[in-house]
């Protein structure tokens, strides 16, 4: 089975120090897809970036080594790949001798692939200062709006306004407060979210309302962000249309979800929560 609940979330494990591919667990992107009405076309391009802090492995002499992963994983993948079923399977290396950097990158091409049903692309980093610098998100910040909010979930889309007799808007705007839960254990996961998009001026008060109400929603991350895609490509139309959260990380893994309606390659920045 490939549902959450079939998955190692919220269960106890024995986390193991040799190199295992079976601890990877799939879960159907369809499932939730269907839910917002989403068709084998996708109506978005976009990848999921997950940042791992925890990576290790012997050389040939069983010197430990260290270095930071990037994974980059197809938003058009058949599958995304259980978080703590991935750190499990990156334990594993801990106490494998591998010949060099470019033999693990392979191998975890191969496997992490095989689980997403589509190419991953896989980078790793020493831990110089300068490659992991923190950054700020782009964008006019609706946190500091005054206004009264009382509804926390389930997301609310009719909040979504925008005012199609204004002259078209080229804008970036960003909020911090973005909060949902795991689907399995109800752990709160808190990320940024950057909405880039021109068309029609979006409600400001209304987005950042919208925004608020995720916080008693039961998704993951990669699901939430299509929702804000969806909610919002069908209630204020916008021509074009960017959605990226950069989530805290939690196990040594962050999960960074970006859709987007034309094609782009987004940047890896690490903000101030990661």
């Amino acid at each position: 089975m490939s549902t959450p609940d079939h998955s190692p979330l919220g269960k106890d494990t024995v986390y193991p120090s040799r190199y295992d591919p079976r601890q990877l667990f799939s879960i159907a992107r369809a499932d939730k897809r269907a839910e917002l009405g989403i068709a084998e076309v996708l109506p978005f391009h976009g990848v999921d970036i997950w940042n791992a802090y925890e990576l290790s492995w012997l050389d040939l002499r069983g010197k430990p080594v260290v270095a930071i992963a990037e994974f980059r994983i197809p938003a058009a993948s058949a599958h995304i790949i259980e978080s703590k079923s991935l750190k499990l399977y990156l334990n594993g290396f801990s106490q494998e001798r591998i010949a060099d950097v470019a033999t693990l990158t392979d191998t975890l091409t191969h496997d992490l692939s095989a689980a997403a049903g589509a190419v991953v692309g896989v980078t790793l980093r020493g831990l110089d200062a300068d490659a992991h610098a923190i950054c700020a998100l782009q964008g006019q910040l609706l946190d500091q709006l005054e206004l009264e909010i009382d509804h926390y979930g389930p997301p609310d889309a009719s909040l979504l306004q925008a005012d199609s007799e204004a002259p078209a808007v080229e804008e970036t705007v960003l909020s911090h407060l973005l909060r949902s839960n795991c689907p399995v254990t109800g752990q709160p996961d808190w990320g940024s979210v950057q909405i880039r998009y021109r068309g029609a001026p979006i409600d400001h008060a209304g987005l950042l309302r919208y925004l608020v109400s995720f916080r008693h929603h039961d998704e993951f991350h990669e699901q939430c962000v299509e929702r804000i895609f969806v909610d919002l490509s069908h209630r204020c139309a916008p021509q074009q249309l960017s959605v990226y959260a950069r989530y805290t990380r939690r196990g040594g893994l962050d999960i960074n979800p970006f859709r987007s309606s034309v094609p782009d390659i987004p940047e890896n920045p690490r903000t101030s929560r990661q």
